[in-house]
Order: structure tokens, then C-alpha cells, then sequence
């Protein structure tokens, strides 16, 4: 049976506990909302530039061919897959989920470039080969981190040397609703570019210099910096999200058992009263005896 003593000092661990859970949870709310507005506040940015594109791309379909060439009859056709996981646990299930589905999309093999400690630690005992590691701010992603990931895409697929690029992320639809999700960034697909269709009231003319396609080419690696970051950003608060639920749990969860420890103490406590008053009445009878 437990003493008055061990009880304490359980409801001293579960209250340092419920300190921690609580701290994380004020955190991860405050990083969240960071998240979504720095996002926002960019969007104008990228889709100024994905209007750019869409633009060359109505005056001329020669644009930027090499950006959508998906070599589909390339023997050893090498395709590279940026995982974004978190730099810690103690977020649910975030990073097992996002886990299991590279593991379901991505055969043993695969080319793999992990964003988060979480997912490198894992990947790099199993048989997938790592070709880079970007360390990517575990307070938030900005727009720099998402440029050195765009130009390393373009590079490499402009070189031949991976012919196709794509990311693997969380897609938070809400806080409850967070989905891994696989984007591909290289090649380029005309429909995600061309978007719907222009009205000729809508329509602008624009000219280009030195030419469209030289312009293209330089636009490139700004949209693919605006689609990693949209990635990057989307995958921090997701991660956010899901710590946030966590922990909101664990602070609950922390707060019932200290109601139960606290009834248990207090029935040892009272039994232990109603003990020593029992010796105390033995006690005092046989004095009188």
C-alpha cells in the first residue's frame, strides 16, 4: 500500500509534468498563428510570379520546355523526394504519420533529402539512400531556407542529374485535419501553371526583356522557392497543430490524475488520522487499566 509520502511525490511528478505539457501547448498555439500570418503575408509575392509564368505561357508554348520535360523514356530515371518531419517528438502522431507514408510512396532505394531530425534519424537506418540534409530553423521556416531548397532542385534537374524532384509534407486542412501530402516541384505541369483560363476582358498584354524565354527560365527558381516555402510553412504548422492537440491531452489527462491522487492522499490521509486516534483511545485505556 502506498504512503502518504509516495503520494506526494507522485503528484509532484505529475504536476511538473503538467507544467511542461501546458508550456508546450502556449507554444506551440503562439507558432501556429506566427506561421499562418508570415504565410499570408507572402502569398501576394508567389502568385505575382505564378501569374508572370502563366502569362509567357499563353504568348508562347516554347517557353521554358526544358522546366517540363519529364523524360519519361530515360533509362535509370532518378527521382528525389524532400521529407519534411519535425526536429522533436511530443507532437501525436505527426511524424509517424508522415513516416509510413513515405514508406508506402517511396520504395526501399529511393532517393531521399530529409528536412527535420526526426525523419533523418529514421530514414538512416533503413536502406534509402540520403542525398542531402537542409537544415531548415526549427522556430519557423523562411523564405532563404526555401530558396537554398529551390535552387538545388533547379540545379539538379536542369543538370540531369534527377529528373524528378517532389516533397512530401503535411497539408493542414484544419487543427484536427492534417494530411500528408506529395507535391512535385520538377518537372513543371503546364495545368498547375496555366490555372483557368483568361477571358479576353481579363486579358493583358505584356512585353518581355530581353525575351520570354530567358525571363522564364530566371522565374523558375522564384516559383520554386514559393511552393517549397508554401510546403515548408504548411508542414511547421501542421506540426504546431498536431503538438498543440497533443498536448492540450496531456494537460488534461495530468489535471485527472491529480484529482484521483488527490483523493487517494486524502483517504491515506484520513485513514492515518483515524489510526493514531485509535492508538491514542488504546493507548489512554490502559492507562486507566
Amino acid at each position: 500500500m502506498e504512503t502518504m509520502r509516495d503520494i506526494r511525490s507522485r503528484m509532484k511528478s505529475v504536476r511538473q509534468t503538467r507544467q511542461v505539457t501546458g508550456a508546450l501547448k502556449l507554444i506551440s498555439t503562439s507558432k501556429l498563428r506566427k506561421a499562418r500570418r508570415r504565410l499570408e503575408d507572402t502569398l501576394p509575392y508567389f502568385d505575382g510570379i505564378t501569374e508572370a509564368m502563366r502569362d509567357i505561357i499563353g504568348h508562347s508554348e516554347e517557353s521554358g520546355q526544358k522546366w517540363f520535360d519529364a523524360r519519361p523514356d530515360k533509362a535509370d530515371r532518378k527521382v528525389a523526394t524532400l521529407v519534411v518531419t519535425a526536429d522533436m517528438g511530443k507532437a501525436g502522431g505527426y511524424n509517424h504519420a508522415i513516416i509510413r507514408y513515405v514508406e508506402e510512396s517511396c520504395p526501399l532505394g529511393s532517393l531521399l533529402l530529409p528536412v527535420g531530425n526526426v525523419g533523418k534519424r529514421y530514414f538512416m537506418e533503413r536502406d534509402y539512400i540520403l542525398v542531402e540534409d537542409f537544415a531548415v530553423s526549427t522556430k519557423e521556416p523562411t523564405v532563404y531556407e526555401a530558396k537554398e531548397i529551390a535552387a538545388f532542385a533547379a540545379s539538379q534537374f536542369s543538370e540531369g542529374k534527377i529528373d524528378e524532384f517532389r516533397v512530401i509534407y503535411t497539408r493542414m486542412r484544419s487543427i484536427v485535419r492534417l494530411e500528408p501530402t506529395m507535391l512535385t516541384l520538377l518537372p513543371l505541369s503546364v495545368k498547375d501553371i496555366a490555372g483557368p483560363a483568361r477571358t479576353a476582358v481579363d486579358a493583358e498584354t505584356y512585353r518581355y526583356e530581353p525575351n520570354e524565354e530567358g525571363l522564364f527560365d530566371a522565374l523558375v527558381p522564384q516559383y520554386l522557392k514559393g511552393i517549397a516555402y508554401g510546403a515548408l510553412v504548411s508542414a511547421f504548422a501542421s506540426e504546431q497543430a498536431s503538438r498543440m492537440t497533443a498536448m492540450d491531452a496531456a494537460t488534461k489527462n495530468a489535471d485527472e490524475m491529480l484529482g484521483r491522487l488527490r483523493l487517494h492522499y486524502n483517504r491515506a490521509r484520513q485513514a492515518a488520522i483515524t489510526s493514531e486516534v485509535s492508538e491514542i483511545v488504546a493507548g489512554a485505556a490502559a492507562l486507566e487499566d
